[in-house]
């Protein structure tokens, strides 16, 4: 499961490599190699001029195994399947299974390669990848290897797992999800997203791959019946639901412990205005108003005006 994600595994979601990016990174090692391998031979026949003509002959064929048949076999091997015009073009050779190539790949699809690139010009090369389905030569097809793009073209949305069949959703509520990895809920989400662009073999043999993985973290295989990217996309929504309603959860109690800490807010009383003139409250309420009493008049205290503006006699 592992190399699906990791590593130096390849990412869900690549195609197969067509004849025309094929052929121009063919052109592009070809260059390459050529130009290393005249290089080379100008070098030995300057070093090799005092030998005989056998020992010129023992070095031309070495050099010439050793550039143009050891050196793609070596540069595949090392970089797992990406020569110089391959990373230029965005190609990568890989398993059928969608894993790395190891040297035994490369070796075949270099023995084959001298054959039907370099003796016939790319012709049996370029027939074999027009009559594939999948594009692959006969080096390919004897490796058990292909020719996929690792550049394509972005989508213009989010890309999101697809929605589990209606008679699913719901299924699964009592699974026990704790025992999942991380890693395998990146490789199922992955494979969810991208499922419709592989191949229908590779992804259905890629989703039997997971959902055996997943049941065997949660205990609980797939329904009878029940495909096994519809029975990933089912857990991948019960999951998304159990997040969900977690968030919400946790959001509805920060607000809750926030609303007790801060307490009600205290209004204020408004103010009480007195009015200089109010009656008491035994009047308001048709009572007798109480006596009034006269201030007492000293004689070093002056006259004061009634209400009616004038000031009394002396």
């Amino acid at each position: 499961m592992s190399g699906l994600v990791t590593g130096d595994a390849v990412v869900l979601g690549l195609q197969p490599a067509r004849l025309p990016s094929r052929a121009l990174a063919l052109v592009i090692d070809l260059a390459v190699i050529w130009t290393v391998y005249l290089l080379l031979s100008i070098g030995l026949a300057i070093a090799t001029a005092s030998l005989d003509e056998a020992a010129v002959m023992a070095v031309s064929i070495a050099s010439f195994l050793l550039v143009l048949v050891g050196a793609p076999i070596a540069v595949e091997t090392l970089s797992h399947g990406r020569s110089l015009g391959k990373l230029a073009c965005g190609l990568r050779v890989v398993r059928d299974d969608g894993g790395p190539i190891r040297f035994r790949h490369a070796l075949v699809r270099g023995a084959m390669g001298v054959v039907e690139v370099l003796f016939t010009f790319g012709v049996i090369a370029c027939i074999a990848s027009l009559v594939s389905e999948r594009g692959r030569r006969i080096g390919d097809v004897f490796a058990g290897t292909l020719v996929v793009r690792e550049r394509v073209p972005a989508a213009r949305g989010p890309m999101a797992s697809p929605p589990p069949p209606p008679w699913l959703v719901g299924r699964f509520a009592q699974l026990d999800l704790s025992g999942v990895p991380d890693d395998l809920w990146l490789a199922i989400r992955q494979y969810l997203t991208r499922m419709r662009q592989l191949d229908p073999a590779v992804s259905w043999s890629m989703a039997q791959r997971l959902a055996g993985d997943l049941a065997g973290r949660t205990g609980t295989p797939a329904p009878d019946g029940v495909p096994p990217a519809a029975y990933l996309a089912a857990v991948v929504n019960e999951r998304q639901a159990r997040d969900a309603r977690r968030a919400f959860t946790a959001a509805a109690r920060e607000a809750a412990s926030g609303q007790a800490a801060d307490g009600p807010a205290a209004v204020p009383a408004p103010p009480t205005s007195v009015r200089p003139d109010a009656r008491p409250a035994a009047a308001a309420a048709g009572g007798p108003p109480p006596p009034r009493t006269a201030a007492p008049v000293s004689a070093d205290t002056p006259p004061t005006a009634t209400s009616g503006g004038f000031a009394p006699p002396a």
